[in-house]
């Protein structure tokens, strides 16, 4: 593995740390006043035509165009805007609406929760939930209370999905695998991914009967019925249903304690035969220590909201998991774009092989 060394920090970079919230701001408030679509359809528009589009005064638009143009959201030439070169990039390959996903997930779900992060730091658990009303334990519980804000939530998470489901079709190697087992599988959103470039194999997503119910309708939308089934189920009280030659976590293992993720690791080794592979896919950090920067920063989320155990892992964690439980083989497979994403896997051998 090839180390690379940060670049020092700078007096910019310091200033992009202390007024960060405020660079995000600018974003925000660009995706939701609707600056960067409209320059992605009408690129070179001056200050008077933003501010006229917009329907803003002077003073805002002043404000809104200095900031996007500085942190290099946008860019000013001879007195008119358009968008930078990645922004633009993002809208013309259809990316961008997934961005505005993320940008409103962050203002509504993780921006309020973060102010807490020191106070979750300290009392190790999630603090930041106090700021959805409830008493259950852990976010996914107490959304189920709130009808407006779950929706926002699991519309967020497709479009996460969306972003990050490249990585796990091109390193989720299903070459000889017949059935897969899709733990805490939700709205069935990676089985539909994976099934589409798999016509081979079969899947049976494993969830509360609340996400069950909505994973039927979405698997029935896609015409899989014959091929993606659902069994209801709590992944920590009730056996692994049998039968099924892989088993998937999917943005799982994130959200639990590492006990927790040894207890399913097991669950899924004594389940499955031998030669049957498990599949870990979500976003991972280094083991060194110092990144990378998505990770670093989306754990701030994991913090202070999911539950109280959350937070992003390091490959190393995994592959120490898997070893532990009695896996052999393990493999790393990591993404190759701008998310940390990535697959780990291992598969169940016979003792006298291992």
């Amino acid at each position: 593995m090839t180390v690379t060394a940060k670049s020092p920090l700078t007096s910019d970079g310091l200033v992009g740390i202390l007024f960060g919230a405020g660079a995000f701001q600018l974003l925000n408030a660009g995706c939701e006043l609707g600056l960067f679509t409209l320059l992605a359809q009408r690129p070179g528009l001056s200050s008077a035509r933003i501010m006229a589009e917009l329907g803003l005064a002077e003073r805002p638009v002043r404000i809104l165009l200095l900031g996007t143009t500085a942190v290099g959201l946008t860019v000013r030439t001879d007195g008119r805007y358009r968008n930078s070169d990645l922004v633009d990039g993002l809208c013309q390959e259809g990316t961008w609406a997934i961005i505005e996903d993320l940008v409103e997930f962050q203002h509504r779900i993780t921006g309020p929760a973060s102010v807490d992060f020191v106070a979750s730091l300290r009392e190790n658990t999630n603090v930041g939930l106090s700021h959805i009303p409830g008493d259950q334990p852990d976010l996914y519980q107490r959304l189920a209370g709130h009808p407006e804000l779950a929706r926002l939530f699991y519309r967020c998470m497709k479009s996460w999905s969306a972003l990050a489901n490249p990585i796990l079709i091109k390193n989720a190697d299903l070459a000889g695998v017949h059935s897969v087992l899709d733990v805490g599988g939700g709205d069935a959103v990676n089985s539909i991914a994976l099934a589409k470039h798999n016509p081979d194999v079969r899947f049976t997503v494993l969830d509360l009967a609340g996400a069950v119910a909505i994973a039927r309708d979405k698997i029935a939308e896609h015409g899989l019925a014959d091929r993606i089934g659902v069994a209801e189920g709590d992944m920590f009280a009730d056996p692994f249903p049998t039968g099924h030659d892989c088993l998937l976590f999917a943005n799982q293992l994130v959200i639990w304690s590492p006990e927790d993720n040894r207890r399913l690791l097991r669950k899924a080794y004594e389940v499955l035969p031998n030669g049957g592979q498990v599949l870990i896919f979500n976003a991972m950090s280094d083991e060194a220590g110092d990144g990378p920067l998505y990770a670093a920063l989306d754990n701030v989320y994991f913090a202070t909201l999911p539950t109280s155990s959350s937070m992003i892992y390091d490959w190393a964690q995994y592959e120490e998991w898997l070893s532990e439980v009695g896996f052999a083989g393990i493999f790393r497979r990591p993404g190759d774009t701008w998310t940390p994403h990535g697959v780990i896997g291992a598969v169940k051998l016979p003792h006298a092989e291992r």
